[in-house]
């Protein structure tokens, strides 16, 4: 194993944390908030009837991410859609580490500038408990996906994980790690 370290992780050892410590007068590294895990989903309502587009959304999580995507089934039954329990329903990646590290820094630096008309992530979508979800319409902002072989354009909804308690110290932590938040209107 080689002792390759991830450009962000670097950042977050050595500006974020003592930032964060100084900011929020930590007694210790240990509490500082960090990203925990990073966890990529994406619905399709059509799985069922068009097997080639569930097939085509897990080889897109799984080159985007650089991880084998696992197929979601429905957990219950609900008539009103045609769906049973157990149908697939989407794709979903689970990122931990330095794969992880690896996926944010591409997203924030690479993807989410080649969004169309982009003014800044929505600083609204934190849970409560310090983790952060947002939604992109479009999986062809990933240079890794080649926009003449897709089945057709997905969205996907990306939720970061922090060991953060609040949601000003995740805030915080994603804003130093580089997450473009929108500007508050005045």
């Amino acid at each position: 194993m080689s002792n390759y370290t991830p450009r962000l992780k670097e950042k977050y050892n050595a500006e974020v944390l003592p930032a964060l410590m100084k900011k929020f007068e930590y007694s210790s590294k240990m509490q500082v908030p960090a990203i925990t895990k990073i966890t990529l989903n994406m619905g399709l309502g059509k799985a069922k009837e068009e097997p080639r587009r569930l097939e085509a959304a897990v080889n897109e999580l799984s080159i985007i991410t650089g991880q084998k995507a696992v197929v979601t089934k429905a957990k219950q039954a609900i008539s009103n859609f045609k769906l049973r329990a157990g149908d697939p329903v989407g794709a979903r990646v689970t990122l931990h580490g330095k794969t992880m590290w690896e996926f944010f820094d591409r997203f924030i630096s690479i993807a989410l500038p080649r969004v169309r008309d982009f003014n800044g992530v929505p600083n609204r979508s934190f849970d409560g408990r310090g983790n952060y979800s947002l939604g992109i319409k479009e999986q062809i902002i990933f240079p890794e996906i080649d926009y003449d072989k897709i089945e057709g354009v997905n969205g996907m909804d990306i939720s970061i994980t922090t060991s953060a308690n609040t949601d000003e110290e995740a805030f915080e932590l994603l804003t130093a790690l580089g997450l473009p938040f929108r500007r508050k209107q005045v």
